[in-house]
């Protein structure tokens, strides 16, 4: 039996952005026809240490069957060092023997397939002439948001503000030679945000980056950045003004801070939940209904996800001849 193994940088190269749009796309509604199984995922937390592991388990029941599990340590001092926060590895494994195919790059799947799902998110729910995006934080994920939203919007401008100037500066900087439309360094999230179509929150913050009356009738918010119970990137007043869309209603409901903090405060409640994303593709659930509302998707990274960018890379690497396959 031989294991495929895929560095960083070749699971960038067979999976952009673009392609994982669809990847994602496919994932979710197959999500909300019952195709896939998850448990919430698991974190050892041992106290004193300086990052946490995570593990994400999800099964696939439609053909080809399929297991998968990303285990990842999450190291919010790693951008201090020039490091992603994310490190470890996603595994495919048979649906049918068990035995494991492969072994990948979690940091790289996670950047790329979590902007995609910001992706399907915006082409479903923004309004179709979005052309103005604030960008909040200059990491990993506002880099590969950046084109995700490219890819489905015609973006005309981009604004970035991030804790530090100099982080907004070198990031625009960076970017800049990547795309056509001017992409601007700006002093703090106000001025991002307001009068912006689509907002992206892509930051380790644990207390809101964003507030109410900077958003504009009609934004498309994709709030990316918390996974956890106890940080939000967006304050209650937003959460209660904005048609909520999710990837996943238990996920939300037990690990969403942006939620968790509203709910508490008593202005959100289950029912604030418009949809899961997958509800709207399958067509069981209506995604915008006015250019005057703000729709809000509050992503939170998901199992299925990682499994379905594992699969089609697995296929991807066996069509290209890519990868190093090692005996195992």
């Amino acid at each position: 039996m031989k294991l495929l193994v895929l560095s960083h940088s070749e699971v960038e190269e067979l999976m952009p952005v673009q392609d994982c749009i669809e990847v994602m796309t496919d994932a979710l509604a197959a999500l909300a026809r019952g195709e896939f199984a998850q448990p919430l995922r698991r974190g050892l937390v041992p106290p004193g240490a300086a990052g946490i592991l995570g593990l994400m388990p999800a099964y696939r029941s439609s053909e080809p069957k399929a297991f998968g599990l990303k285990a990842v340590c999450v190291f919010p001092g790693n951008p201090a060092l020039g490091k992603d926060a994310h490190q470890g590895g996603v595994m495919l494994f048979s649906g049918e023997t068990g035995e494991p195919l492969a072994l990948m790059n979690a940091s790289a799947i996670t950047a790329i397939r979590t902007a995609a799902v910001s992706g399907v998110a915006t082409r479903l729910l923004a309004r179709e002439t979005a052309a103005v995006l604030c960008i909040i934080g200059a990491g990993v994920e506002a880099r590969s948001h950046i084109e995700a939203m490219a890819c489905v919007r015609p973006i005309e401008r981009a604004r970035v503000a991030a804790l530090r100037f100099e982080n907004a500066r070198r990031f625009a900087e960076e970017m800049q030679g990547r795309y056509s439309f001017p992409i601007e360094p700006v002093e703090d999230a106000e001025a991002a945000a307001r009068g912006a179509d689509i907002i992206v929150t892509a930051t380790n913050a644990s207390e809101p980056v964003l507030k109410r009356e900077w958003i504009a009738a009609g934004a498309h918010l994709n709030v990316v950045g918390s996974s956890i119970a106890t940080a939000r990137e967006v304050d209650t007043a937003t959460m209660a003004a904005a048609s909520l869309f999710v990837d996943r209603r238990e996920s939300t409901l037990n690990e969403a801070g942006d939620y968790l903090f509203a709910m508490r405060e008593g202005a959100i409640g289950p029912e604030h939940i418009k949809a899961e994303l997958g509800e709207v593709l399958t067509g069981a659930a209506q995604g915008r209904t006015s250019t005057d509302e703000i729709t809000l998707f509050k992503s939170l990274g998901l199992a299925i996800e990682d499994l379905a960018s594992a699969d089609y890379l697995y296929r991807r690497a066996q069509e290209k001849e890519a990868g190093t396959w090692v005996e195992f």
